[in-house]
């Protein structure tokens, strides 16, 4: 772990965690404002309309065609950073993890109190009776995955034109509050209303690990431009 931030960690007996998409990009899950990310790639329809509540209830077909195709990795394991933010809780240093992605990794590695802001592509429910299905469940599906009371069946996640789910808004509304340093990592902070969570954190120290610059960079006691993995790589209890 750098050095800076270990001592920012030592010092903190409640951290909090913020994170986005490139918590993962080391797990091989692209991003999607970098130049070679999800949003830079060619699509008949730009990735921003396929991904909304609308596309989904139009094109059922070109949603779940371009959602198996560039949003789905189960051959994806956590790595550094995931393992070193469960190592954290363990020790009883980090409270909550709150995270925009929807791959599961964090949970994977072993972090417990984890607040999806976004969703989880591990859970998918019956549009029409509510049923749960698993993503394995998805993934051996063709075209439009339907339940057997013949609903399609949606995964949790928040596309455009939805609302975050208020009681994990709530959640990482509080764990930020209570929270005396609060690490932002992996996020470009330009997704909202997720970065403006950052609002709420009053505690000591606000460190942001992250390969480009964001917003909270004035305001941070810490900033550090380099990959969250290989910053927090090699922690130890």
């Amino acid at each position: 772990m750098d050095g800076r931030l270990r001592k920012l960690v030592e010092a903190s007996e409640a951290i909090v965690f913020f994170g986005g998409a490139g918590v993962s990009c080391e797990s091989g899950i692209p991003d999607f404002r970098s130049t070679d990310g999800l949003y830079h790639q060619e699509y008949r329809w730009p990735p921003e309309e396929i991904l909304s509540h609308d596309f989904f209830e139009r094109r059922p077909e070109e949603f779940f065609r371009f959602y198996r195709d560039k949003m789905l990795y189960p051959q994806a394991e956590p790595n550094a950073a995931h393992l070193a933010l469960a190592r954290l809780e363990q020790a009883g240093k980090l409270k909550a993890v709150v995270t925009q992605n929807i791959d599961g990794l964090h949970q994977a590695a072993g972090s417990k109190n984890v607040l999806e802001l976004h969703g989880s592509v591990h859970r998918n429910h019956c549009t029409r009776c509510g049923a749960f299905y698993t993503l394995d469940d998805v993934l051996r599906s063709e075209g439009v995955p339907r339940c057997g009371c013949g609903g399609v069946i949606k995964p949790d996640v928040v596309l455009y034109g939805e609302a975050l789910d208020e009681t994990t808004l709530n959640a990482a509304v509080r764990a930020i509050r209570r929270a005396d340093l609060l690490l932002v990592g992996g996020t470009s902070l330009n997704v909202y209303p997720a970065a403006g969570l950052l609002r709420y954190f009053t505690g000591a120290a606000l460190a942001v690990v992250n390969k480009t610059p964001t917003p909270a960079d004035a305001r941070a006691d810490l900033v550090i431009q380099a990959s969250i993995g290989r910053v927090l790589g090699g922690f130890e209890d």
